[in-house]
């Protein structure tokens, strides 16, 4: 099993890149983990919205295999503690996929149709953030999720 985070689109600054690879490094100590950016410069940015998020869809879901688990980070999903998200990991991997994956969606969000596929809609903030900035407090907190689990001292309680 391996965990991988996918974003839709560039990302265009550098400003974060050094925590993102540390946190990285770090996660990969415990699972294999990477960042996998899905191209999707080729979809006309003068469509519809709908018909944005139903392109963007489909170049998720051909990545998808059937052993899958989809989480979708969303600003309406559910919010957890850092305690609690590392329950809710220890229990999806519990679960044996082949990857988990989680989702960044493109600069409209995600398509209802991925959102549907997912086993949860996971909140990191009800603010609204740069996905590169979401990269980085995402795979922070993933690290934390894992030394939680570990008992190891980075999490304080």
């Amino acid at each position: 099993m391996n965990i991988q985070l996918w974003t839709l689109g560039k990302e265009n600054t550098k400003l974060v890149d050094a925590g993102i690879e540390e946190y990285t490094k770090r996660i990969n100590r415990y699972l294999p983990f990477q960042i996998i950016s899905i191209d999707n410069g080729k979809i006309s940015k003068s469509l519809p919205k709908i018909q944005l998020l139903e392109k963007e869809a489909s170049l998720v879901v051909e990545k998808l295999l059937d052993r899958d688990l989809l989480i979708v980070l969303d600003e309406k999903g559910k919010s957890f503690t850092s305690l609690e998200f590392a329950e809710k990991m220890n229990h999806f991997m519990n679960l044996s996929p082949q990857r988990i994956i989680f989702l960044i969606g493109g600069s409209y969000g995600i398509d209802e149709t991925l959102k549907k596929k997912a086993v949860l809609l996971l909140g990191l903030s009800k603010f609204t953030f740069p996905h590169q900035l979401v990269r980085l407090l995402f795979t922070e907190q993933l690290y934390r999720a894992f030394s939680i689990l570990k008992n190891e001292k980075y999490h304080h309680e």
